[in-house]
């Protein structure tokens, strides 16, 4: 799994909470540290905050679904903006899910499981 978000703390604190509940995590801070780390790992899933520097988290995912090595990929938006719409809009982007941050630790588990269960996907242990 790749967790991605500008803010330190909250990239640290998913990343522990999942790999407490048996992922493995990877983590980038950054847009184009995502998409380095998605084609290079090619993770089960993608957590992507959409607030971020050199390549915002639209447009990231909008690379990662027109990528063919990347596609597939699952990706979950998290975001701190729960505008109306805002949902709608990520998923125009390619997200499959969209999270509102703050979100309780067991809830972000739940849909990831959720996702990737829908994508058929296993999660990594």
């Amino acid at each position: 799994m790749l967790v991605v978000d500008d803010y330190q703390d909250a990239r640290e604190m998913y990343a522990e909470y999942l790999e407490f509940s048996g992922f493995r995590v990877a983590e980038a801070k950054n847009g184009q540290e995502a998409l380095d780390k998605a084609f290079e790992l090619h993770p089960d899933i993608i957590l992507m905050d959409l607030s971020l520097p050199i390549i915002d988290g639209w447009e990231a995912t909008r690379r990662l679904k027109n990528d063919d090595r990347t596609r597939t990929i699952p990706v979950v938006a998290l975001t701190g903006h729960a505008m109306t719409g805002q949902s709608d809009e990520a998923k125009g982007a390619g997200c499959d899910s969209f999270v509102t941050k703050p979100c309780l630790p067991d809830a972000l588990v739940d849909e990831v499981r959720r996702v990737l269960a829908l994508h058929g996907g296993t999660p990594s242990r």
